[in-house]
């Protein structure tokens, strides 16, 4: 009995590779999966500034205070208190998928603002000149608020937040000279710098120089991993696709091999074959419309193929009313023979009672046979797809017509009963059969459960 099945193979990886992603249309589904990754880094990103927050209100709490407590204005609480109002706001939205981009961007700069403002207030806080504040250590903080916008995978907002991060720094910078043009502070001597409230235009400089850089470097970076994140996208949904048409050990190989759908190469291995046919199949259909044909299969196909995934099986075929499954290929399972047969016997159990259409009902017919085949892709260069061959595949497909003569529901192979040492089965040999095809007998079993 000849199996094949043939399906459109998927785009290789090499040919998505060799593809300018920036003229890839991709399907709504797939910008879809994006969008849902990207909404999600948004709550992860709206959580760190969050602790980022806690840990400046944790550290002021804690911290000495060296400014006289008789001010009557404390600002760093209300820049705090701002901070922490906006983020749980920006969380909320995050959790509820409402942040389109205009919304990021805002929230992007108003972060900076807010961040500057703080550092901003510490000169009022702590009663020093502005200058005071050019040698706040906060200013790190800026790079962490570049780097948690690359979670978001898009380098526009890394651009957007380090831009307006220069920005905010510059006017912070042309603030303190401005403040009082008398007397603006500036020095060029280092040490002086470094022990007084001087300001050292080179070591601002730096200071702007490092924030464009560092957007920069992770802007490319991720203009880069962006491809490949499409990349990522496109190949796993070509390997949920393929999966659909072949089983997911044999479409994981295709996606990860360099050769990609190769037709040729199989592979010998021992396995339990597992064929069902709908009993009167042929009568039933000539009283279903197309459609509901359809409906009634897909439905019948939907239940049996919960049994066969659930014992390990692969379903290599569907053709017309038949399945053929396989355990132990593509996928190994050393209890195959048992994990057969239990689920030949739960498929009887979950359509027990089943209506398919005005009063339908679909009796299954299984057989089952353990032996050596050879699994592997089939067809042209164009059309390939999976499937088992050998004596043994036919072997079992004549088991279940045999069912027709024995009035069973499940006929095993000897070479099946003799793997299958289960203490829930209980073996009901049926005799030794001489099966068209094979120059030798065999003996069969239906099996029930104790």
């Amino acid at each position: 009995m000849k199996q094949n099945l043939t399906e459109k193979s998927p785009p290789s990886r090499s040919s998505l590779q060799a593809q300018d992603l920036k003229d890839v249309v991709l399907p709504l589904r797939l910008r879809n999966s994006i969008q849902d990754q990207q909404e999600r880094s948004e709550i992860l990103i709206s959580v760190i500034q969050l602790i980022i927050v806690f840990i400046f209100s944790l550290l002021y709490t804690i911290a000495p205070k060296t400014f006289t407590q008789e001010a009557d204005f404390a600002p760093v609480p209300w820049v705090l208190s701002l901070y922490i109002i906006f983020s749980l706001i920006r969380l909320a939205l995050a959790i509820k998928r409402k942040l389109p981009d205009w919304m990021l961007y805002l929230s992007s700069i108003v972060d900076i603002i807010l961040l500057l403002g703080l550092i901003w207030s510490f000169h009022l806080q702590y009663e020093q000149p502005p200058s005071f504040y050019l040698k706040a250590p906060t200013l790190l903080y800026l790079f962490i608020f570049i780097g948690i916008r690359a979670l978001h995978f898009d380098p526009r907002f890394v651009i957007s937040t380090g831009v307006s991060a220069a920005i905010g720094w510059v006017l912070m910078v042309m603030y303190v000279l401005l403040q009082n043009p008398a007397d603006n502070m500036i020095t060029r001597d280092y040490i002086e710098y470094m022990t007084s409230n001087s300001v050292l235009i080179g070591a601002e400089f730096d200071k702007i120089v490092s924030i464009l850089m560092v957007t920069g470097v992770l802007a490319l970076a991720l203009h880069r991993a962006r491809k490949l994140l499409f990349e990522s996208v496109i190949e796993g949904s070509a390997a949920r696709d393929l999966s659909r048409f072949v089983p997911e050990g044999v479409a994981q190989k295709i996606i990860q091999s360099e050769e990609g759908a190769i037709t040729g190469k199989g592979e010998v291995s021992e396995c339990t074959i597992l064929f069902t046919d709908i009993e009167g199949f042929t009568a039933i259909s000539q009283t279903l419309s197309p459609e509901q044909l359809i409906e009634a299969l897909n439905r019948y196909f939907s239940l049996i193929a919960g049994p066969i995934t659930k014992y390990g099986g692969v379903i290599s075929q569907f053709q017309g009313d038949a399945v053929l499954a396989t355990f132990n290929v593509p996928k190994a399972d050393n209890d195959h023979a048992s994990n057969a047969v239990r689920a030949a016997l739960e498929i009887q159990t979950v359509l027990e009672g089943v209506i398919f259409g005005d009063g339908i009902v679909f009796n299954t017919r299984v057989g089952i046979n353990t032996g050596s085949v050879v699994g592997g892709l089939v067809g042209t260069g164009d059309r390939v797809g999976y499937t088992v061959h050998g004596d043994n595949v036919n072997l079992t497909a004549r088991l279940e017509q045999l069912n027709k003569d024995y009035g069973t529901r499940i006929i095993v192979a000897d070479s099946t009963r003799k793997q299958a040492t289960n203490a829930d089965f209980r073996f009901s040999e049926l005799g030794e059969v001489v099966v068209r095809g094979l120059d030798r007998s065999v003996r069969i079993f239906t099996v029930s459960l104790n």
